[in-house]
């Protein structure tokens, strides 16, 4: 997939708000400090699409962008920040779910994980989440220019095996690095390739 235009559309905290296009639409959430906003940003080659910041939780919203005019990247708010105080971290929670159970256009969405951390429970309970409510979602394996490649795929492979205590099958992962777009190509063409072919839906 060739990366055409990436515009801004919307930001809010209200699903019902969202924009109404039907078009199929990729959510991408994590850990606070993950590496969202420069994922995003290696993505669609764009310094400053995605807002990143030195500190964590600059996200605090749904917001949509509009990729080629054929879909949405929703950019939302990171979970597990402790700064964050416990009112905002529940209206986080509420707005988050809200999204997930009530976004039609959800076709699938895009866990991160820091490629150099053991399994964390708050994003092992995430997916739990997503996997009760029935949403499709992968994994996005963040930072893998900080491990060798030897350390990487020990970290992943013992990532994997902690996930089989909980999950009959593994969802689809994809290994990325926004430091030099390692993952993009295969990113962005699974994408391309789920947009084939939910196209009927959204007709």
């Amino acid at each position: 997939m060739t990366i055409k235009s990436a515009e801004f559309v919307i930001s809010n905290t209200n699903v019902a708000k969202c924009p109404k296009d039907r078009i199929p639409e990729y959510a991408f959430i994590g850990r606070s400090n993950v590496g969202k906003s420069s994922l995003i940003n290696m993505l669609m080659k764009r310094k400053d699409l995605a807002k990143t910041s030195g500190k964590p939780g600059k996200t605090q919203l749904i917001n949509h962008f509009k990729i080629n005019d054929k879909w949405f990247l929703v950019d939302l708010p990171g979970y597990g920040y402790a700064q964050v105080s416990k009112k905002k971290r529940a209206k986080f929670q509420s707005f988050i779910e809200d999204y997930f159970k009530q976004r039609e256009q959800l076709v699938c969405t895009f866990v991160l994980i820091d490629s150099r951390h053991d399994p964390q429970k708050i994003d092992l309970e995430f997916m739990q989440f997503l996997g009760e409510n029935r949403i499709p979602f992968c994994i996005v394996f963040t930072k893998a220019d900080k491990l060798g490649s030897a350390k990487l795929n020990k970290q992943i492979t013992a990532y994997k095996k902690k996930l089989l205590n909980f999950w009959e099958e593994l969802p689809m992962s994809f290994i990325t690095s926004s430091a030099n777009s390692f993952g993009r190509d295969e990113f962005l063409n699974f994408i391309e390739q789920v947009n084939q072919d939910v196209a009927k839906d959204f007709n």
